[in-house]
């Protein structure tokens, strides 16, 4: 998503119960499997950071079943700190969340997890795809996309912003940042014509000035 269609899509959400969950998905980058996976004990709100510790595996062998699981690489454990307006949608989602679990009583499945149904089971990505994410782009007008393409948009937004390639490998968990530069090269170029404006800027601004 472009800067403008990521604000369509955060606006077409912003009433939903799922605001605080798409917002998290595009300030951190983290895959939908960790995102669905994190815990509140894996948030901290006073420091502003969360850790991923785990993803999250749906199966179909035997029903539909989920468990825990080692994220998907060495690197993908790690911990991101978060802006200011996500500390706070985080914080509004979780006084909401109590409220919920209220309301449900003893129906409450209490897995201790940051986003979930109703019943406080975890969300499975078909179902977050097609009840809250496509009716968002649609709301929102927007192309398709895909929820994985949330997770593109972060690092396409960090990279495009001049944010040191390294630092977007970091937070999205890649094992090399040879992965992360080769998976956005299509960025690159621009990034390439930034860097010389600011060579230019630092060698040559004060003679032309």
């Amino acid at each position: 998503m472009t800067p403008d269609e990521a604000y369509a899509f955060l606006a077409a959400v912003s009433d939903t119960r799922m605001s605080a969950l798409f917002i998290f998905a595009l300030t951190t980058g983290m895959r939908p499997q960790e995102y669905l996976a994190l815990k509140w004990s894996d948030i901290n709100l006073k420091k502003g950071t969360a850790t991923v510790r785990r993803a999250i595996v749906w199966s179909q062998k035997k029903g539909v079943t989920w468990h825990f699981d080692e994220p998907k690489t060495s690197r993908s454990r790690r911990t991101i700190p978060l802006p200011a307006s996500t500390v706070k949608a985080l914080i509004e989602h979780r006084r909401r969340q109590g409220e919920e679990r209220l309301r449900v009583g003893s129906e409450w499945q209490d897995h201790g997890l940051a986003f979930t149904t109703k019943f406080g089971n975890p969300i499975d990505i078909p179902t977050l795809t097609k009840q809250w994410f496509k009716p968002a782009l649609l709301k929102a007008e927007l192309p398709t996309f895909r929820l994985y393409d949330l997770r593109h948009t972060h690092a396409t937004l960090l990279l495009c912003n001049g944010e040191n390639p390294k630092v977007a490998s970091e937070r999205l968990g890649h094992s090399t940042i040879v992965l992360t530069l080769d998976t956005y090269s299509h960025v690159l170029p621009d990034m390439q014509e930034e860097a010389a404006r600011r060579i230019e800027k630092v060698l040559f601004g004060k003679m032309s000035a």
